[in-house]
């Protein structure tokens, strides 16, 4: 098997994202940290590997890919005799996709540190006005979420196939809840995110069992 590594932050969603995709298929990786609150992100050495000094990026024995999706996908078309994220069908295929990009486009990039401090520092905005503002777009996202899945949830947010939909719902609902947004609202997601977190792959993919998390 390859050597992988994953320049990861624990509470970087996105990176977030990409343990559970490794973890789930059981890919060992070396966990390279980057500390976003210290501003390594920034450094010239990690630029090169990512010029929008975002996180994760993940070298392979193909090279150096960023943008989390790309690179759950690029795991999923890698390893085919591991456990697969996206279905096999084209219909279905696109409907998952669908689903993940709810909150991979639309909802997790206005959380993202960048806008926070921006909202911050450049906007001038009080920490409580800040924070429901993040409430309001993570709400109206997690609306949209609930009804889409409403009819083709089983464990999961598609049947009972574990996939990018989850992948990326586990990480936007440890935000939320951090951000204290009223989760009672979404009993369906509510169901899926509880089916997640009792898998083992999950849990040794959350922020608090990264070795950086004590920093």
């Amino acid at each position: 098997m390859e050597k992988l590594e994953l320049y990861t932050y624990f509470r970087s969603s996105c990176s977030y994202r990409v343990r559970i995709a490794l973890a789930y298929k059981d890919l060992s990786y070396e966990p390279i940290f980057v500390n976003l609150l210290k501003g390594e992100q920034k450094q010239e050495d990690y630029k090169k590997k990512n010029p929008q000094s975002f996180l994760p990026s993940l070298l392979t024995q193909d090279g150096l890919l960023n943008q989390s999706l790309s690179i759950i996908e690029y795991l999923d078309e890698k390893y085919p005799n591991t456990k697969q994220l996206l279905p096999i069908d084209i219909y279905e295929k696109a409907l998952v996709r669908s689903i993940a990009y709810i909150i991979a486009c639309d909802v997790q990039p206005i959380q993202n540190l960048k806008v926070l401090k921006y909202l911050k520092n450049d906007l001038s905005l009080s920490e409580e006005t800040k924070i429901q503002w993040i409430r309001d777009f993570i709400q109206s996202g997690f609306e949209a979420f609930e009804v889409k899945i409403k009819n083709i949830s089983g464990d999961y947010c598609y049947k009972d196939f574990f996939s990018i939909a989850d992948i990326c719902l586990i990480p936007q609902v440890f935000n939320a809840k951090r951000f204290g947004v009223d989760m009672s609202l979404y009993p369906i997601i509510n169901k899926v995110y509880e089916n997640c977190m009792k898998l083992q792959f999950v849990l040794d993919s959350t922020p608090e069992s990264q070795e950086d998390s004590i920093d």
